[in-house]
Parts: structure tokens; sequence; C-alpha cells
């Protein structure tokens, strides 16, 4: 088929430099177009021959993907990481060596989901932003307090009906107007989290997995409407260890020189592989999502008698903890992929 071309977009805020490769490899065309819808459409359109595209993870990605998806025969978006390379660097070096990959098949991509979740996604990026701002005010109001040697533990320093009290005890002015100010921002930051939360949970509401999922132990709905929208589709994730890795729950270990001669035998060394800890990229939502989980499915019964299996195992508490989530996430996976109702009977069996 020689009318393949790989192209490879370096996107920038206002422009893009393009490179453009032919079968063989040969560069065809080295551009800068504007970042603009129009540009890009015309410039793909223009392009004989089956397109093959990649581009670099960002901020604009989800816009650019639903964009050019139409407009392409294979559409890669690819982990920075992953692209990156050592030596000079300019945008015309970047997009030329990433065109360069994708010809020789060296990028993975990274899942863009369905236009179904897209909403959702949103939603829950929403609820995380505000839920945070509202963390960090609260913090801020308590750290007045403490750093004045002030007791404050609870959470009666942020009613409004004690308010006047608490801030009498601050007798530095400043110290009280930055106080009154930071009670303000929180008084408009805590409805606004409840409508966030209410919008977030009536959009999850509408996937079919949705009632299924919450009934699995230590999963509510704020968690469930999370995992959705991070998720997007199960159907991703072949097995169970796959979505452990994606949930940061993937043991990585580390071996090197694992065979030797003896003689004129080829002998495995005997030696145990070196682990090494948990994978480091992963979605952080996901993995606070299941720790969470796993420390509120404690209180059933079923959850709390392996984890105390685990500790009269010698198994530290920590890691019990990160076994029970990892349980937690593939029953999750297994009972949205079936289409099942959630069993506690069959708890074990299904992570076995």
């Amino acid at each position: 088929m020689t009318g393949i071309k790989y192209v490879a977009f370096d996107v920038h805020k206002s422009t893009i430099s393009v490179a453009a490769l032919n079968l063989e490899g040969k560069l065809m065309t080295q551009a800068v177009i504007q970042t603009e819808a129009s540009a890009i459409r015309d410039f793909l359109r223009g392009i004989s021959g089956s397109v093959h595209l990649v581009f670099e993870e960002g901020c604009n990605a989800q816009w650019l993907f639903e964009l050019a998806r139409p407009l392409v025969a294979e559409l890669i978006v690819c982990n920075a990481k992953h692209s990156s390379s050592v030596g000079n660097k300019s945008d015309r070096l970047d997009a030329l060596k990433l065109a360069q990959y994708l010809r020789a098949g060296l990028l993975k991509a990274v899942f863009h989901g369905s236009l179904q979740t897209q909403t959702l996604k949103q939603l829950a990026h929403n609820y995380d932003s505000i839920t945070s701002d509202t963390t960090r005010c609260m913090n801020r109001v308590k750290s007045l307090y403490r750093g004045r040697a002030i007791a404050c533990s609870g959470m009666d320093v942020y009613y409004s009906r004690n308010r006047k009290d608490w801030l009498e005890k601050l007798t530095e002015e400043g110290i009280r107007l930055r106080a009154e100010f930071l009670y303000k921002q929180l008084d408009h930051l805590r409805p606004l989290r409840r409508d966030a939360k209410k919008a977030m949970l009536k959009e999850a509401r509408r996937h079919t997995a949705f009632k299924r999922l919450c009934s699995i132990h230590g999963l509510g709905p704020i968690r469930v409407a999370q995992i959705i929208a991070s998720v997007g589709s199960p159907n991703r994730f072949r097995t169970k260890r796959q979505f452990w890795a994606y949930c940061g729950f993937a043991v990585v270990t580390r071996s090197s020189a694992d065979y030797e001669f003896r003689g004129s035998r080829l002998e495995r060394r005997p030696k145990s592989t070196q682990t090494r800890g948990l994978n480091r990229e992963f979605n952080h939502r996901l993995k606070q999502v299941f720790k969470g989980a796993a420390l509120e499915a404690l209180k059933e019964e079923s959850i709390r008698e392996i984890y105390t299996r685990l500790q009269s195992k010698g198994v530290r508490p920590e890691m019990a903890r990160l076994t029970i989530a990892r349980k937690l996430a593939a029953v999750t996976l297994h009972v949205w992929k079936s289409g099942e109702e959630f069993d506690e009977k069959k708890l074990t069996k299904i992570v076995a």
C-alpha cells in the first residue's frame, strides 16, 4: 500500500508542527499550521492516500481526537513519556521523531472514551476540583487557629452558628480579616460542591452499570460515578491484571542476568525476582477510590474475615488493605463486564 502516510502533530497553544512520512520513511512534508479546527481539517483532507496520525496526550487531546478521527484511517494519541528522546529538541524535530516512531510501530495508544461518558467525565472533574478547593479552604481556616495555638479539632470551627465566637479568638486584626475572607469563600464553595455532586450523580444514574456497581461492598454512588467516568468502558481491559495496573495496584519487578552457562548448558540463576513495589503510572482518582472503598468495605463481615485471615498469616495491615482494594477492583471489573449482579458468595471465586 504505497498510499500510506504517517503524519505527526506536535501540538501547541496556537500552532501545530507537522511532519509526514511515506511508506518508505521518506519525509514528504513539514509544515506549521494554526491550532484551529478549519486549518486542521484542510490539512488532513489535502493529504492523499491512507493517513495514519499521531499526537501526544495533552490538554486539548480530546478535542483534537474528536476532530481528526473521522478524517484519518488510524489515529493514535500517545503518552509523551513514551515518545520522548535524547538529543536536540525543537518543534520540527519532535514532529519528525514522532512520525518515525509511528511508522516503526513503537507507540502505544492512550485510551480516549466514547461520547457516552464525556459528560460524566467532565462532571466528575468538576466535582473533584470543587471538592479539592473546599478542602484546601478548610485547611487554611484551621491553619490560622493552629498557628496561634488555638485548638480547633473537629468541624465546629466551620459552622456559621459559632463563627463569631471563633473569630473573637483571633486577636490580631490582619489574621481575623483573613479568616473572614476564608469563611466567605467556604460559604460559596459548599453549595457549589453540593450542586456539583447532584449533577454528577444525575448523569451517572443514566448508565446501566451504575446500580449494579453500587451494590459492591465499599462502593457508594460517588465512587461508582468516579469509576465510570475514569474507565469509560470495561472492555478496555482484557483481564483484571491490566485493570490493576491502571488503578496503580500492579506489582513491578526487576531482574537482570537471569541465565548463565554452566559448562555448555544454559541454566536459570537460582535467585528470586526482586520486587520493587507498585507501578508508578496509574489513574490517581481510581487508586484513591478503591483504597477508600477498601476501608469502607471492612465494615462488612465477609471482607473483614478476609482482612483478618491475611493478618493472621503475617501480612502487614497496609498490605492487607491493598489486597482488599485489589479484590474490589477485580470484582468491579467482573460485574461491569459480565452484566451480572454482585453476589457476595462468589466474592472469593471472582477474584481467584
